[in-house]
């Protein structure tokens, strides 16, 4: 009954793409709130905030971030201010589906995917970028590499191994140290929830600037993690592949964690029966009238012979 319709397992072209936001793209799957847009989608909105000179939050939900705002009330709240959030999770997009939401797999927005659209994007309009997060080093290493793909790219880095205590010597002089810089974008990876508390804490320290959270796509792009094939994060298996590689810290998130979603994912079936019962209805009530206004219609016509 609920089947995936056959697009959403096969690649669909990114452009053209919305430059207006509809409600309707925010939707609540599995107790949470997210924004089904393309990569496209966001730097646009990115974009528009940095021209305005207006700060924001860009976050992602995974099944690790469902897990946690029901177990967590600073991660839920960071949830709730933020300006958008992302799918980055094949599973739950294909979930979204499963319950009647109009989600793609071109929906699914992570770092590694539009890592090249981005900074295509940034260097084009000359933004700031400021990292932090990562081992002591590692950041360094992320912004050669970067560098010699986008040699106009403006980025600075900071480790993310400090004291992140809010009113603490060491965050304040990080904090200082992006103020100074005075960034268009800042890109945060201190692993969830860790950095998500951070933003929540001192975004609005930051400056006129707009925020995202991207977990480990530095040690990606520093080689000190190995990034699991595109083509199994096309297909919704690149939790297998991250679990393959570190099975001791990952088996909880990946194993465990997703059976506290039971009571959110019965509640989104139950909400997905009755959309259709009132679409079913309503269909069947204009048939209905069509059927009542054509038989009229010919009554009609027959006495008018």
């Amino acid at each position: 009954m609920f089947l995936p319709a056959r697009d959403a397992f096969s690649p669909e072209a990114r452009r053209p793409f919305r430059l207006s936001r509809r409600p309707e793209e925010r939707v609540r799957v599995l107790g949470g709130a997210m924004d089904l847009v393309r990569p496209e989608e966001v730097f646009h909105f990115v974009a528009g905030k940095i021209a305005a000179r207006e700060g924001a939050i860009v976050a992602n939900h995974n099944l690790h971030s469902l897990y946690l705002i029901r177990k967590d009330e600073k991660i839920a709240e960071f949830y709730q201010r933020s300006d958008l959030i992302e799918v980055d999770s094949v599973p739950l997009i294909f979930w979204a589906r499963i319950v009647g939401r109009a989600s793609r797999r071109f929906h699914r927005c992570t770092y590694l995917d539009w890592r090249d659209a981005f900074w295509e994007r940034a260097i084009a309009e000359n933004w700031k970028v400021f990292f932090v997060g990562g081992a002591p080093g590692v950041g360094e290493q992320a912004v050669d590499r970067i560098r010699a793909d986008w040699p106009g790219a403006q980025i600075e880095t900071h480790h993310g191994y400090f004291d992140v205590t809010q009113d603490g010597i060491e965050n304040q002089a990080v904090v200082e140290l992006i103020q100074a810089y005075k960034p268009d974008i800042v890109l945060v990876g201190m692993g969830m929830p860790r950095q998500e508390v951070w933003v929540l804490e001192n975004q609005a320290q930051l400056g006129p600037c707009v925020t995202f959270t991207v977990g480990g796509a530095f040690d990606y792009e520093a080689g000190v993690q190995r990034p699991s094939p595109r083509w199994m994060g096309q297909v919704g298996m690149e939790w297998l592949f991250r679990l393959m590689v570190d099975p001791q810290r990952l088996f909880t998130r990946y194993c465990l964690e997703p059976w506290h979603l039971m009571g959110p994912a019965l509640h989104d079936l139950r909400k997905a029966l009755v959309r259709q019962a009132v679409s079913r209805k309503a269909s069947d009530t204009a048939r209905a009238e069509y059927t009542r206004a054509a038989d009229l219609a010919r009554s009609d016509s027959l006495g008018g012979r």
